[in-house]
């Protein structure tokens, strides 16, 4: 939802910026001058024991002269508590007792239409996974060690070996073909002459957004000639790849309010079946990319919820590469309270196989050895690399100062620069 700028500024004019930061943080009695509106606090981003955390009434801003971090009202929430920014901004018009602006009624509508469509579509795949049909996908599930109370937990279901089966379920309880083709659980276009169920013969894996509702479908192929082994529901009116974890919801709910603050993470693995294999195993707060690299947008979700989120790779020579990929998506973003760090699974395992043959304390240990950026960054320019002369160092250099010159953060971009002299020079 769009929020008119005049909104944004009437609440945050109404609402000191102390009030919101007050709630979360001890004010330290010997700096602050209230009256001047003038506060300071220890740090509730990283751990400090000298108040260099500083917010300014009158300003409406923040600013922690140890770690770097800043922003207003609406940032404090976002990136202190998880909240999405359309949660910031209702909590912060809810303490300037102004209300929200109504929401085009229309667009309200069509997405509650839409989003009913796809409840009722979670309701068939979970009853055909009960059903007759839905035997070899119970057997499935059952060989991968996933117990029926995690598939309730999940809503697993199973899409028939049909052309029509969805299609002619939906159609029959009242939904419009416009609708379904809405939706994306149907393909359709020009070059389709009758429309046909978009996932047959699959495992399916409904993906919540943010607040729960379900907007798109995974689907785990079982026959094993299928041209993919994954897929995912199109882009839609509701759903655009690219902008969602899966897990997200539940993840956020685990970690709780609060969790940069006391310290708390969020692991990112590489499907489905990882999320849910390693939930049942006790990690509640893990995510998964939908099948594809790491976006911007997720890491931004991703940084919602913690301040430097854990980003799980397989330990192959592929894995690598993802993982490098990741770190040169991140690298211009990251920020003093805002980084990632990368581990590593043992070679041929992933995160399922890891935790049924060992235990979930190998997965604990895998994520206790995670790597920073800066090590991973460092590992991958110099690996297979002889630097034993003037020429080759300080073409190493050069490399190593180009990358992280991408660094937008300036005092961050000097500090990660530092550190790579001192590893050239060490």
């Amino acid at each position: 939802m769009r929020f008119p700028p005049a909104f944004l500024d009437e609440i945050r004019d109404r609402v000191p910026i102390s009030s919101v930061i007050g709630q979360r943080v001890a004010w330290d009695r010997k700096k602050t001058n209230a009256p001047r509106g003038d506060y300071w606090a220890c740090c509730p981003f990283h751990g400090e024991k000298s108040p260099s955390f500083h917010c300014e009434d009158k300003k409406g801003r923040y600013h922690c002269f140890g770690c770097s971090v800043s922003g207003d009202h609406f940032k404090f929430l976002t990136e202190l508590d998880g909240m999405s920014f359309p949660e910031a901004v209702e909590k912060i018009a809810d303490m300037a007792g102004v209300p929200m602006p109504v929401r085009d009624a229309q667009e309200e509508r069509r997405e509650k239409e839409l989003t009913e469509i796809m409840e009722m579509a979670t309701a068939f795949f979970q009853e055909r996974l009960q059903g007759p049909e839905g035997a070899k996908a119970r057997a499935y599930l059952r060989d991968r060690g996933l117990t029926p109370a995690t598939q309730q937990s999940f809503r697993l279901g199973y899409a028939p070996d049909s052309r029509n089966a969805l299609k002619e379920h939906l159609a029959a309880n009242g939904v419009p073909k416009a609708d379904i083709e809405a939706c994306g659980l149907v393909r359709h276009g020009d070059d389709v002459p009758v429309s046909y169920d978009w996932f047959r013969d699959r495992i399916m894996f409904p993906i919540p957004d943010s607040r729960g509702k379900i907007i798109a479908f995974g689907g785990r192929a079982l026959a094993a000639d299928a041209l993919a082994k994954y897929m995912n529901s199109p882009d839609t009116e509701l759903f655009h790849k690219g902008n969602v974890l899966y897990n997200f919801a539940r993840a956020r709910q685990a970690l709780g309010k609060g969790a940069l603050a006391k310290g708390g993470t969020v692991i990112a693995v590489e499907g489905y079946m990882d999320v849910i294999a390693l939930a049942q195993a006790g990690f509640e707060n893990v995510v998964a990319p939908l099948g594809t690299a790491l976006t911007e947008n997720q890491l931004e979700l991703l940084w919602r919820m913690a301040g430097e989120p854990v980003l799980c790779f397989d330990g192959d020579q592929a894995g690598l590469k993802a993982a490098w990929r990741a770190a040169d998506m991140a690298l211009p973003a990251v920020q003093a309270g805002r980084s990632v760090r990368f581990a590593l699974l043992p070679e041929g395992k992933d995160p399922d196989d890891l935790v049924k043959a060992d235990g979930p304390d190998a997965f604990r240990a895998v994520l206790s050895e995670a790597r920073p950026l800066a090590d991973l960054l460092w590992v991958r320019e110099t690996a297979g690399g002889i630097f034993d002369t003037p020429e080759r160092r300080a073409e190493l250099e050069k490399t190593l100062r180009e990358l992280t010159s991408r660094i937008r953060d300036e005092s961050l971009r000097y500090h990660y620069q530092q550190e790579m002299r001192e590893r050239v020079l060490s």
